[in-house]
């Protein structure tokens, strides 16, 4: 039996916030990084792919999206919504700035449960547009399916657990070229991605997981540490310097069409 679902630490306050100020500063005590080090290889494989709509999967304020869309070191991006200098700013004022800092081509749309995070994103420029639904209980919304027909990428930074098999069952359904897609998805050890993976298959996609792992973020307590590390032996893996050393960590999971060439960065 998991345990990771029950014991997870709870951070749902941090998503019902107007702004990602909450979001960044909570986490930042954790040492939280998967978006920094996912930036990189999402940057590959949407050179490889050329997607024309990138859907990021429980997207929050669209983070994934300023990263991919700024010029600086992710670090000094996630630093502006912890500066002094910004703590006074209203979520609108915050919002004009990212608008006019974050820039560019890139069309990111986002799916997320978080009716003030996807607003944010939209008000702020971080999403082309966003949609908070559920699709893990319910059919996506014609807004939805007509937002996500053209997406060419799907990227995710932890999403899978709190969303699984039905939610892609429901985006493959909505977007136009299935067998055409590209996804880059981090998921936790904790979790197992076999079944998202096939389903994939059954698209002529091919998944392959990228070596090694990637530190998400610290525990939060030895509880929730105990479960993770119940949860990754459960799976077959060793939690020895990764888990039991007090992080979470993550595989990086890359698909693409059968025919398609696999990006530098899954060699």
């Amino acid at each position: 039996m998991s345990l990771t679902g029950e014991r997870k630490a709870d951070f749902s306050d941090i998503y019902a916030q107007p702004d990602p100020r909450a979001y960044v500063s909570t986490l930042e005590r954790f040492e939280y990084q998967i978006p920094q080090r996912a930036t990189p290889i999402f940057r590959e494989v949407i050179g490889a792919a050329r997607p024309g709509r990138v859907l990021d999967v429980c997207c929050s304020y669209g983070i994934n999206s300023a990263l991919l869309k700024s010029a600086q070191d992710p670090r000094e991006v996630l630093d502006r919504y912890t500066a002094p200098s910004v703590a006074r700013w209203s979520a609108a004022e915050l919002a004009a700035a990212d608008r006019e800092e974050f820039t560019g081509d890139l069309d990111v749309v986002g799916l997320d449960l978080s009716e003030p995070a996807i607003a944010y994103g939209r008000e702020a420029g971080l999403l082309t547009d966003g949609w908070a639904e559920n699709l893990e209980t319910t059919d996506p919304s014609p807004e939805l399916v007509k937002g996500v027909a053209d997406t060419g990428l799907i990227i995710s930074t932890g999403g899978v657990g709190y969303v699984g098999l039905p939610t892609f069952e429901r985006l493959l359904g909505a977007i136009d070229r299935p067998h055409e897609l590209w996804l880059a998805i981090f998921v936790l050890r904790v979790f197992d991605y076999s079944d998202i993976a096939g389903l994939l298959a059954d698209h002529d996609l091919v998944t392959e997981r990228l070596p090694g792992t990637f530190p998400q973020r610290r525990f939060a307590d030895t509880t929730e540490q105990q479960a993770a590390v119940h949860d990754v032996e459960r799976r077959g893996l060793d939690p020895e310097g990764l888990e039991a050393a007090g992080w979470y960590h993550a595989h990086c999971y890359l698909t693409r069409p059968r025919n398609a060439e696999a990006p530098r960065t899954s060699t």
